[in-house]
């Protein structure tokens, strides 16, 4: 179950990650905060990535081998990098309609074959 528990919270933090890192790109649209001054968006920013943090720590922690879990260091990685890129392909076809070519999905098949040699071979 720590596996499970860690990808949740992973993918959770990465949900937060990408709004703190993309969002204020989307949120330009409205008046009222592309006013702001930049270090109004970077505190904004920081605002929710306090979240990511709350939830990025607490899953490698419970993940990690040497606590326990059932990840090494290199796994958890590839694991959070690949989550990272999912949520923010879903973010950018959601929130600004962007289209998957098919480079993106060459790259996500990359991707998920760099999970397979990082959990294949020891």
């Amino acid at each position: 179950m720590k596996g499970i528990y860690t990808i949740l919270l992973l993918v959770c933090s990465n949900i937060f990650m990408t709004l703190a890192w993309y969002g204020h790109l989307k949120m330009q649209q409205f008046s009222w905060f592309k006013a702001l001054p930049l270090i109004a968006v970077i505190a904004f920013s920081w605002g929710i990535a306090f979240f990511e943090y709350c939830l990025q720590v607490p899953a490698n922690r419970l993940g990690f081998e040497g606590n326990g879990g059932p990840f090494n260091l290199m796994q958890l990685k590839v694991i959070q990098e690949v989550i990272t890129l999912t949520v923010f392909i879903l973010f950018s076809v959601i929130a600004f309609r962007m289209q998957v070519h098919w480079n993106h999905l060459v790259a996500a098949v990359l991707l998920v074959l760099a999970v397979w040699f990082v959990f294949g071979f020891k």
